[in-house]
């Protein structure tokens, strides 16, 4: 089946990861495109400001027997989503005179804004990954700044440009060894040594270095103890 044909775009609905992991009839390799999203949300049951312009789509995985650790699925997406902003934006970086990288578990930042953010959910050996890309416009949010592409592609443009990107990366994630697809993710993160807290619950934090990422995507975070291995929360740089 043609790549293109397996994009579905829709003018409107709740949540695509959603709605694709309910969909029993999708396959991997199968994307649901809304242009306007009333229901998206991202890590811990945040909502995900959805306006129309931005890019708020889903792609189905279905794990196999001798595929990688499942959580280091959201590294192979990560670089997928970067690479795809690579080719929609090729001088965002020179433009806004900021580095365009990857924060862990699941953001891509320009400079210190949010641009992007992933959402990878499961049911039983079917994994839902889904994007939201600040195309057009950078919605205000409490807790963090966000930037844009100003632009630089509609979500039907981008969509393609993602989906090849995608299913690059996922056929890279099941014949490399983990580690390679670690070092990929951090080779386009924020650096290490770079000082990060982490918000494991509520009233649970903890600062240090960045000290990379193991090969099942689990963060080593430096602190005065020795690493610490973080393999669930929101950072902050």
């Amino acid at each position: 089946m043609d790549l293109l044909t397996r994009i579905r775009i829709v003018e409107r609905t709740g949540s695509t990861n959603t709605d694709l992991l309910g969909d029993h009839s999708a396959v991997e390799g199968d994307w649901l495109v809304a242009l306007e999203q009333s229901g998206g949300k991202g890590r811990q049951g945040r909502a995900w400001v959805s306006p129309r312009g931005n890019f708020f789509g889903s792609t189905l995985v279905e794990l196999q027997p001798g595929d990688p650790p499942a959580p280091s699925l959201s590294l192979a997406a990560g670089l997928a989503l970067i690479e795809a902003v690579d080719v929609a934006a090729p001088n965002l970086s020179q433009t806004a005179g900021l580095p365009l990288m990857l924060k862990w578990p699941n953001d891509l930042l320009l400079g210190p804004d949010k641009l992007a953010g992933i959402l990878l959910e499961r049911s039983g050996e079917r994994v839902v990954a889904g994007f939201g890309v600040n195309l057009a416009f950078a919605p205000r949010m409490p807790d963090r700044t966000a930037a844009s592409l100003r632009g630089a592609a509609s979500p039907q443009a981008f969509a393609p440009l993602l989906a090849a990107s995608f299913a690059r990366l996922l056929a890279l994630w099941r014949a490399s060894e983990p580690a390679a697809v670690a070092q990929a993710w951090q080779m386009r993160a924020h650096p290490v040594g770079a000082l990060l807290t982490v918000h494991i619950g509520a009233d649970d934090r903890v600062s240090g270095r960045f000290d990379g990422i193991e090969p099942d995507g689990a963060l080593r975070l430096r602190t005065d103890e020795g690493v610490e291995i973080v393999r669930a929360g929101d950072v902050a740089l």
